[in-house]
């Protein structure tokens, strides 16, 4: 029993170690974004839903892709996040505002060649959509959308 245990466990192990590495980095811009208005901890969060994406797109590319570079040039959350509460105490968390963001990213084969390069923005236009949206719900569904663009650009090079 523990035999078939181990096995499936390394079954579902194989795919994480064929896994590209996905490197997110900030541009300086929102870099100095995060730092003075968001707070350095939203960085953190957004290169996990990033990152998140990115798996699921590229889950089944196997050993075909090395590595995935992607830079978020700029996002802009939906809602005031802690750091801008703090920062203003008359600022609500029932305020809301048209979010999104603008990354670029490439992807760069097992032969080191690249195989794609995306730039890509998305900002929602309609702040009705806004009232009822989390944090970084527009950043997210640019996510999203980038990582299937980026991945449909692999697929078609």
């Amino acid at each position: 029993m523990k035999r078939i245990l181990l096995a499936g466990a390394a079954l579902l192990l194989t795919p994480l170690a064929q896994a590209a590495d996905v490197n997110i980095t900030f541009s300086d811009e929102f870099k100095e974004a995060l730092a003075e208005d968001y707070g350095v901890r939203e960085g953190d969060y957004l290169v996990k839903l990033l990152t998140e994406d990115l798996e699921r797109e590229f889950r089944d590319a196997g050993a075909s892709i090395s590595t995935i570079n992607v830079t978020i040039e700029k996002a802009k959350p939906n809602r005031p996040t802690m750091k801008q509460m703090g920062d203003k105490p008359g600022l609500s968390f029932e305020s809301f505002s048209i979010g999104g963001a603008e990354l670029t990213g490439e992807v760069i084969g097992a032969n080191g060649e690249t195989l794609a390069n995306l730039n890509y923005d998305w900002f929602e236009r309609d702040i009705r959509w806004a009232q009822h949206a989390a944090t970084w719900s527009d950043a997210n569904r640019t996510f999203g959308r980038f990582a299937t663009r980026l991945s449909k650009a692999v697929a078609n090079s």
